[in-house]
């Protein structure tokens, strides 16, 4: 799950739940460019997570490692957590609201539309405003 979006496209087709994992790790400072030079020191780069089984993890959110640890501001990546969480939460029940729903538990699989032509025949999706699937016989 990146955005609210990708939530609630996974409620429609009917999860109880969703997870986050590399989205939590980029929200609380993963990836940041401060740290090129150590990603290319261990061979790695930016958006690569393979520095992570041997505890590298230059931004020392991932770590064992004690001073790779003290670069993590955990009060500054718990505030870019929440905020990240919070904007999912809204966005995904922006789409709920959207959708005629009061609640983003009762989204169902009708609700997913596809914007555009090619959208709505690679998804098996009507086309927004239609009941039209696209290469579908009725």
């Amino acid at each position: 799950m990146r955005n609210g979006a990708d939530v609630a496209k996974c409620m429609a087709l009917g999860a109880d739940a969703v997870a986050i994992g590399t989205a939590a790790l980029v929200a609380l400072g993963c990836n940041d460019p401060k740290w090129e030079e150590d990603y290319e020191a261990i061979g790695s780069a930016a958006g690569f997570y393979d520095y992570y089984q041997e505890g590298k993890d230059p931004a020392g959110i991932s770590t064992q490692d004690p001073e790779l640890s003290k670069r993590l501001d955990p009060v500054a990546a718990g505030h870019r957590l929440a905020n990240y969480l919070g904007v999912l939460t809204l966005e995904a029940q922006t789409l709920a609201r959207a959708c005629g729903k009061n609640d983003l538990r009762n989204l169902e699989p009708e609700d997913l539309v596809a914007l555009n032509v090619e959208a709505a025949a690679m998804a098996r999706v009507p086309l927004a405003g239609t009941n039209w699937i696209p290469g579908q016989q009725y």
